[in-house]
This record gives C-alpha cells, structure tokens and sequence, in this order.
C-alpha cells in the first residue's frame, strides 16, 4: 500500500429524517443538519451545532427536523476533546468537517491527522489488512490469518488491531460488512441483497445490526435515503 494512501475508510451518508433512535456509533461519527442545527443527547447532556462530533460507543439520540442530517464515519480516528458525549465544530476543523462530507479526500484526510495528533501510524502489514477488510467484506479472514499477516502471535496480533483501530478484530469486521450493506441500500439493492453479498446471516441479522450502528432499520433508511454522499 502506498505510504500516503489512507489505512482507514470514510464513509458519508446523507437521511432525510426528523431525528435518529438511540444508538452507540461503532466508530468516531461527524453529523450535520442538512437545513439548520442538530441536537445530540445522551448521558444527560445535549449538545446543539450546525456541525458536532461524537464520541464511539456513547449511547445517544439525534434531532435534527426538516431536511435531515448527513454523517460521516471516520473509521479509527478518536476525538481528543474531553467532551464524554459530543463536541461542536468550528473554525478550521468545522471547516474540515465540511469539506469532508462533500467527498473532499483532502479535507478527510487532513481531519483525521488533527483528530490523531501524535499517534502512532499503523505498520504497513497492518494497513494492508486494513484496506482488504474494507474492499472485501465476505472475507473470511480468522484470527489465525490476522496473526499469520502480522506475523505475530495470535493475542498480540489482536492486541495490535485493537490499538490500532480503536475497536476488536470482530467488531471491526463487523463495521466494514455493514457500510457495505448501506452502501448497497442507497444505491437501491434489496436489503436481502445487501445482507447477503455483506456477509451477514439474513435480512433479519443485518436489520438489528444496522439499527444498533445507526439507530434506523434500513427500511428507515431506504424510506429517506435515496442519496450516497450528498448533502
């Protein structure tokens, strides 16, 4: 993999909804309200702003009214903010964000180095299986193999995923099948289609997993969600 090509996926979804149920996003999750500011509660808190960043496995809900909200999954990168819930966005970082969420590969990647300030690139055996999780999701890849790439033992090579990424081998997994399938949603497939060619067991495996990620069904989904990427 080339040095400047980035080990993690950044995904931007775009819903017209009126808010979103409660949910802990798997990963490190920027949202915005597509016609005005958004509301994110949890823990007692709410937090109100035309752009905000959430903190990974925070149980929370979303208002965001008429025209819905994009979000963007920035796989692995971590808030340092002390914030526990969520945090606004603004000046360049807000402007980042933005950018972000209109597919500008730069402004991502720029994002992700100030939110991962001082840490640790992952070694290039480890950013290889990275990109081919992300690119193949009906891969099967086991633990056994992950320790065989690494070249390490089997714990240390689980050790080293989750240090790197932020989340278990499993859970990251996972992660990558269900973007898939929502990908495949907003591009129009079946949600049966979608659950198969991810990986999942069945439509109804990857309705309870996709509402526990996103805090929507994806008949939700399908219903205010004819576009990928926009907003």
């Amino acid at each position: 993999m080339p040095a400047g090509e980035p080990a993690f996926s950044t995904s931007v979804f775009s819903v017209d909804v009126a808010g979103v149920a409660r949910h802990p996003n798997p990963v490190t999750c920027v949202v915005r309200g597509r016609r005005g500011p958004l509301t994110v509660v949890g823990q007692g808190q709410s937090v109100t702003g035309d752009i905000v960043i959430i903190r990974p496995g925070v149980e929370h809900h979303i208002i965001c009214g008429d025209g819905g909200l994009s979000a963007m999954y920035l796989d692995s990168a971590r808030w340092p903010g002390r914030a526990a819930l969520a945090e606004r966005l603004e000046g360049r970082i807000g402007e980042l964000a933005l950018a972000g969420m209109r597919l500008d590969v730069g402004a991502q990647q720029e994002l992700r180095e100030r939110l991962d300030h001082g840490r640790d690139r992952p070694p290039p055996e480890m950013r290889a299986v990275l990109a081919e999780l992300a690119a193949e999701p009906m891969a099967r890849m086991s633990q056994a193999e992950l320790a065989t790439r690494l070249g390490l033992e089997r714990t240390q090579a689980l050790r080293l995923f989750k240090d790197s990424t932020g989340t278990t081998f499993r859970q990251f997994k996972r992660w990558t099948g269900l973007q898939h399938a929502a990908r495949l949603i907003v591009a129009g497939a079946l949600v049966r289609t979608a659950a198969m060619d991810a990986g999942f067991a069945d439509t109804a495996h990857l309705t309870r997993t996709f509402k526990h990620c996103f805090g929507l069904t994806p008949s939700q989904a399908i219903a205010g969600l004819p576009t990928i990427g926009g907003g």
